[in-house]
């Protein structure tokens, strides 16, 4: 075994006995080390310090994309990322989240079929690594489920050792009324092996079959996987659906105390690695169980800010930022080392189990009749009585703010940029979704295609055309893309939004979205003012607390703002960065 430090051991020993209590706890940590480690140069002698220190900034700004989101024909679609991200984002992303780029054969790729291979109609990992030199390169790992057709279900299915033991079954007499469900498909599905008829577990849907980590050979090979992945070059590690990934019939098999535990040792294996890896948990869930996942500093350095999408978007379809300054002052500041992930939209839907208990039923039945009469779609899931309920709203985010709770008008673009700018300027590193980059409309051609709801807002774009796009100023691809491009490019040079610099919610009413932002070294402070209505608004200067004799500048439209300023107006829609800095 490679030589390893008093601590890292004892802290791994408490987790593979919590975890694994019926295994020989020192076999079994001999084997993790292996699975990860292959080199003990790899191995750091102590721990890497909760500090947020050099693994994330103010700089940093995340794209997510398939690696087929643009496409032409004759060339491989990572080479085309490659050159879109060089061409149009080179001075203004600086992380790639490359959904999963592995064989597949359902849910655009989260139906892996081999976890070792990238997948040819993309590339090779050759091109996944030419584009992590240029960018930080973040990855899934689909850990709770693999395909149907995979070569661990098939030898499942034949008997064949270890995978004769890699997946979760249950009896349909088992108690399973508390399941909680993200999809309306019968949770178990009928197969049969050497053994006889198996029942097992589905959490997605038939062709995704969950494994089972109650047995340790499927968390070895997950981090052998895990180490695949950083040996290619990948930084940031998105485990996807992690909240699943442990079963105990009987409960709700969500969150239960062993998924934290792999989370920790997760966690614990890169603290002790030599590369700076980011650990991010993907949990779709309501608010407070989404910000478990931090736990004492010890499980993810980042989790997704899943309240964000559906909060925003009722507040600009509604004209009040009554919920969203509700939830945003009582929202914790992440733990040191820790960091939100801030995003209005991503390759799935706007999910809408983490606005529950922070709109009510009545709102939220608006916000989906709204985005209905705009061309979204809405997916369902089960609960636990037998009914259902809206899981996710399914539509691209520009196309959900064509309008108001009131119907369409024609000031789109100016509601979709106050949607992203406040994605910018609040706590935690900004993510943006190729779509909301280059304002995609609703993919309904890929709807009628698929007969799936998520194909809304997964156009694959033919990449001359879309290159026609945004090489014309006057269309409305080029224009967003520009209007965003500049902001991000504004918000990667100040300090005070730093993702875990100070922020404090201001209360300037309904109508203004606003908070104060401070740097580390409190140089430069920023009031981020977003008027989420469709009227001109002015509020008396002197409600931002303006320091006097000092000159204040907005970033955005370069205005200049001081204690002379009697009343600071807004137009509809418009944002101000007042900082105290004129760049």
């Amino acid at each position: 075994m490679l030589d390893i430090s008093v601590a890292f051991k004892t802290k791994l020993t408490e987790l593979v006995s919590f975890i694994y209590p019926e295994h020989d706890c020192d076999s079994l940590i001999e084997q993790i080390i292996e699975a990860y480690w292959e080199d003990s140069d790899l191995i750091r002698t102590d721990q890497r310090q909760p500090s947020n220190i050099g693994l994330w900034s103010e700089d940093d700004a995340v794209i997510i994309t398939y690696g087929n989101s643009i496409k032409d024909g004759k060339h491989k679609p990572l080479d085309l990322l490659q050159d879109f991200l060089r061409r149009y984002l080179g001075d203004t992303i600086t992380s790639v989240h490359i959904l999963p780029f592995f064989p597949f054969t359902s849910d655009d790729g989260f139906a892996v079929t081999d976890y070792r291979s990238v997948n040819s109609e993309l590339g090779e990992w050759e091109d996944i690594k030419r584009i992590g030199k240029r960018f930080k390169l973040m990855s899934d790992l689909v850990l709770n489920h693999v395909s149907s057709q995979s070569k661990w279900f098939n030898d499942y299915r034949q008997g064949h050792e270890p995978y004769d033991k890699f997946f979760f079954e249950a009896r349909p007499d088992d108690d399973l009324s508390e399941v909680v469900r993200p999809r309306t498909n019968e949770l178990l599905r009928e197969v049969q092996t050497p053994s006889g008829s198996k029942h097992v577990w589905c959490t997605f849907s038939h062709d995704q079959v969950d494994v089972d980590f109650t047995n340790p050979e499927v968390l070895l090979e997950f981090l052998r996987i895990m180490r695949l992945h950083v040996d290619n070059g990948v930084r940031i590690i998105r485990l996807d659906a992690v909240a699943f990934i442990w079963k105990e019939i009987g409960t709700n098999c969500i969150h239960l105390p062993q998924t934290h535990a792999i989370v920790q040792l997760m966690r614990l294996l890169l603290d002790f690695a030599k590369e700076d890896v980011i650990l991010l948990t993907e949990t779709n869930v309501p608010n407070t169980e989404n910000l478990s996942y931090f736990g004492n500093r010890n499980e993810a350095h980042a989790v997704y800010n899943f309240s964000l999408p559906p909060l925003i978007l009722q507040a600009l379809l509604s004209g009040s930022s009554r919920h969203l300054n509700q939830w945003q002052m009582a929202m914790p500041p992440a733990q040191m080392g820790c960091a939100y992930l801030n995003f209005s939209a991503s390759h799935d839907g706007i999910g809408m189990r983490p606005a529950e208990g922070l709109l009510n039923e009545e709102e939220i039945n608006d916000v989906i009749e709204t985005v209905k009469s705009f061309g979204g779609l809405v997916s369902m899931r089960s609960t636990p009585d037998g009914g259902q309920k809206p899981y996710e709203l399914n539509v691209t985010f520009f196309d959900a703010l064509k309008g108001t709770l009131k119907g369409e008008d024609d000031l789109q673009l100016q509601r979709f940029l106050c949607s992203q700018s406040i994605v910018m300027a609040l706590e935690g590193i900004p993510a943006f979704y190729i779509h909301s980059l280059i304002g995609t409309h609703n993919h309904m051609a890929g709807v009628e295609k698929t007969g799936i709801n998520r194909a809304i807002n997964r156009r694959r774009w033919n990449y001359p055309d879309l290159r026609a796009y945004l090489d014309d100023e006057n269309s409305s691809h080029a224009r967003v893309l520009s209007e965003m491009t500049a902001r991000i490019q504004i918000r990667r040079k100040q300090e005070a939004f730093h993702p875990n610099a100070t922020q404090f919610t201001m209360q300037l009413g309904d109508d203004i979205f606003g908070f104060w932002r401070q740097s580390y070294d409190r140089s430069q402070s920023i009031f981020a003012l977003h008027n989420v209505t469709d009227r001109e608004l002015t509020i008396p200067a002197v409600s931002i607390n303006l320091i006097g004799g000092h000159d204040w500048f907005d970033l955005l439209s370069g205005e200049k703002v001081n204690e002379h300023t009697s009343e600071i107006t807004f137009a509809p829609y418009q944002c101000r960065w007042i900082t105290n800095r004129s760049k």
